[in-house]
């Protein structure tokens, strides 16, 4: 993917569209980067794209789209995170196209979806999204909910990376060769855009942490705020590997305590 920098910086959930079909190439691209989307802990995620005339696949909140994306993956150890990671990848690759997404949860006719994508017992199908060319004008109702979840405003950088410990921020400035990767973490789209993503540099390893409220979890969907771990996992490694930069799991794990409510997700190099 070219540009990812540009890319994650401009993507935008769209919920409106203006109805056009997709090109022919530019659908067959998405089914074949959906075909060989990858991820770290190397647990198969199945897409499956359809059309719009699908019987069922509609969501209250979306207008006009063409065309649906949907992916499952089974149960079992990281689900949640290579889901998340595929799927993030999926969503950026679509942007870079100039196809808009948005990732859908809840605001779904799910048992369509669940019976289009034949999913089995063991499985999971946490998300789908539309796919298609975003309206020049977004509808009232997409205004009204980007504007309730402050869809267009993230934490301050400090918020969310720590240095060494707990208590002493990470700056931009601190953070080196480090720092465009966690901004595009900073950037990264999760649920009700919680930002449930905190990370702390430690002995040139960063721990990824998932700050985690309730509410979150389900047993059709998992826990979607380790898929939002998954998400800013993805955009951290594209952004490293675009930065020249060598991004790999670790075995790691902290040797110093969280805050409570922490729940360790993972460790990584980028270096």
């Amino acid at each position: 993917m070219e540009n990812v920098t540009e890319v994650i910086r401009t993507r935008r959930s769209v919920r409106s569209y203006d109805g056009r079909p997709l090109p022919p190439e530019t659908r067959d691209a998405l089914a074949a980067f959906a075909a060989s989307a990858e991820n770290p802990w190397g647990v198969p995620v199945e897409f499956r794209l359809f059309t719009a005339e699908t019987p069922g696949l509609e969501s209250a909140v979306v207008t006009g789209a063409s065309d649906w994306a949907a992916a499952k993956v089974s149960k079992g150890p990281f689900a949640e995170l290579a889901f998340g990671y595929a799927f993030e990848a999926f969503v950026l690759y679509a942007w870079s196209l100039g196809i808009g997404t948005v990732w859908l949860g809840g605001t779904l006719n799910r048992p369509a979806f669940a019976g289009a994508m034949a999913l089995g017992e063991g499985e999971l199908m946490p998300c789908v999204t539309p796919l298609g060319f975003p309206a020049k004008k977004m509808s009232l109702r997409e205004t009204m909910m980007r504007k309730a979840v402050k869809a267009d405003t993230r934490r301050p950088f400090g918020d969310l990376f720590f240095d060494g410990d707990f208590r002493t921020p990470l700056t931009p400035a601190s953070a080196g060769a480090l720092a465009s990767p966690l901004e595009a973490v900073r950037r990264a789209p999760s649920a009700v855009n919680k930002q449930p993503w905190r990370v702390l540099r430690r002995d040139g390893l960063c721990f990824f942490f998932k700050k985690g409220e309730k509410g979150f979890t389900g047993a059709e969907v998992g826990d979607l705020q380790k898929i939002d771990l998954g998400i800013a996992l993805c955009h951290f490694a594209l952004e490293a590997e675009a930065a020249g930069l060598r991004f790999r799991l670790a075995e790691e794990t902290p040797t110093i305590a969280a805050p409570e409510g922490w729940e360790f997700v993972a460790a990584c190099r980028a270096d």
